[in-house]
């Protein structure tokens, strides 16, 4: 069983529902998703937000935070976690910011990636240096880290 599959049985079975606000995957947690039989049960929502503006528009990310921090932080993947569960009404949402190349940002490297992952439980954040490893490769190590995040969550809110 692939991941994705896991993902969504087991939200499935614990009666969860799942949410993604994505940025440098531009919507690849959620094609994954839902490209597996039996999603509809666990997933209604997500959004993709590559803009500044967009993140502050739809997931309600501070100016503050993207003026003090940059989109690229675990402040920022914080703040789109907790405004994608919030929005949603899912029981988990998970963010993903980054910079997938090519090329870096004039204060941060390719590769570098920030999660975020909001529960009932709070919000976890998570940077990853995936490495100036090409654009669909950064990329798709980040959908993949992304779903095993969710696929944590659920174990853990299975254990409360």
């Amino acid at each position: 069983m692939g991941d994705t599959a896991r993902l969504v049985n087991g939200a499935r079975e614990a009666g969860l529902r799942v949410a993604t606000a994505e940025s440098c995957t531009g919507g690849m947690v959620a094609a994954a998703i839902t490209e597996t039989p039996g999603a509809s049960n666990v997933f209604d929502w997500g959004v993709v937000t590559y803009s500044n503006e967009a993140k502050m528009a739809l997931l309600g990310v501070s100016a503050g935070t993207l003026e003090a921090h940059g989109a690229v932080s675990v402040e920022v993947a914080q703040e789109m976690a907790e405004g994608a569960r919030e929005r949603s009404g899912a029981d988990i949402a998970v963010s993903i910011t980054g910079i997938a190349g090519p090329g870096a940002s004039e204060h941060k490297p390719e590769g570098r990636v920030c999660f975020g992952v909001a529960t009932a439980a709070g919000c976890e954040t998570e940077l990853v240096e995936f490495g100036a490893r090409g654009r669909d490769t950064v990329r798709s190590l980040a959908r993949d880290h992304a779903v095993a995040l969710v696929i944590g969550a659920i174990k853990a809110q299975g254990r409360s």
